[in-house]
């Protein structure tokens, strides 16, 4: 559906100004599709997100600061989003040894498994990006121009 359609307006101050509310309202609305699924797994998009970072470093371990530079959404609360993990067993935490204010986060051999099974479930939401693998690279390298 054209974004005219979705939020009722065919008034923009500029095609630049559509282009900003379409990007914003496409990435709420696969937000919210994602949330949706996530939901059977008791898990929040930021918690994914950590899962996932953690999956592409593995076997390596990372401090919770580098977790949260590499996050999609910047959010303060990474602290407790990973303890959050810690008590469902899909990440372990690590002190680190020459500085007792530092702790080293993995993704646990469940949180693996676990990961391929909300995977699986996302993979409808994956789908819904009706593009072809080099439009999906275009837009892709689009939003990177936009971000400079």
């Amino acid at each position: 559906m054209r974004i005219e359609e979705e939020i009722k307006t065919t008034k923009f101050k500029n095609l630049k100004m559509k282009a900003i509310l379409n990007t914003v309202f496409t990435a709420n609305w696969f937000n919210a599709q994602s949330a949706e699924q996530l939901r059977a797994f008791d898990l929040s998009l930021s918690q994914y997100n950590i899962l996932r970072i953690l999956r592409g470093s593995y076997p390596k371990r990372l401090p919770i600061l580098e977790i949260k530079a590499r996050m999609l959404d910047k959010t303060p609360n990474t602290t407790r989003l990973v303890t959050k993990l810690l008590e469902k067993r899909l990440v372990e935490r690590e002190q680190c040894e020459s500085d007792r204010r530092v702790f080293y986060i993995s993704i646990s051999k469940e949180g693996l498994a676990f990961l391929e099974d909300v995977d699986q479930q996302l993979e409808p939401v994956e789908a819904q990006l009706n593009l072809t693998e080099e439009e999906a690279k275009t837009l892709s390298d689009l939003l990177d121009k936009v971000r400079g």
